[in-house]
């Protein structure tokens, strides 16, 4: 007999067109959350701001960079690369342009993909984490927490000691 397989939940706002006009607040993921993105990880973690990146990393550093040429409303207007994940937010501006608007999903599979095709394997896991940032003061709040991330490592949720903890900006 066949079992039925679980569903997997949308990470998405269903109804919201995600190509529309604003910030969004993005997470991107490693694979089962290995350490591939900064050149030592773990118990011998070099700490920033002496941070080296991994060949991945680096990457990863310039295909983040290189998003704003791919599409010219979006822009990137902060990023963090950490070992197991990447913070970004990323800004959709059509500035009344005829010109099609990509969605936050594209952009991220795009980028995921040059990536994986770049360093011979996918280092990601299925799907991300957004969030529509609403205002002004979230917007800080979280360019801020991109900021300090590094310094923030053993603190974060996707360090491996805070595995079980929820994520929170």
């Amino acid at each position: 007999m066949l079992r039925e397989l679980p569903k997997r939940k949308t990470n998405r706002l269903s109804n919201y067109d995600y190509s529309l006009d604003g910030a969004y607040f993005i997470t991107i993921c490693t694979k089962d959350r290995q350490e591939l993105l900064w050149e030592s990880v773990g118990a011998n973690c070099v700490r920033p701001p002496n941070v080296h990146l991994s060949r991945t990393g680096k990457v990863v550093e310039y295909e983040t960079k290189r998003l704003e040429t791919i599409y010219d409303c979006v822009d990137v207007d902060c990023f963090v690369i950490m070992p197991n994940h990447v913070h970004m937010i990323i800004v959709i501006e059509s500035n009344g342009r005829t010109q099609f608007a990509p969605t936050v999903s594209r952009v991220v599979k795009q980028w995921k993909g040059v990536i994986t095709k770049q360093i011979g394997f996918s280092p990601w896991q299925k799907s991300y984490h957004d969030h529509i940032i609403r205002n002004d003061n979230e917007y800080n709040r979280i360019a801020e927490y991109i900021e300090y991330n590094p310094a923030r490592w053993s603190d974060d949720c996707f360090h491996p000691k805070n595995l079980s903890k929820p994520f929170s900006t």
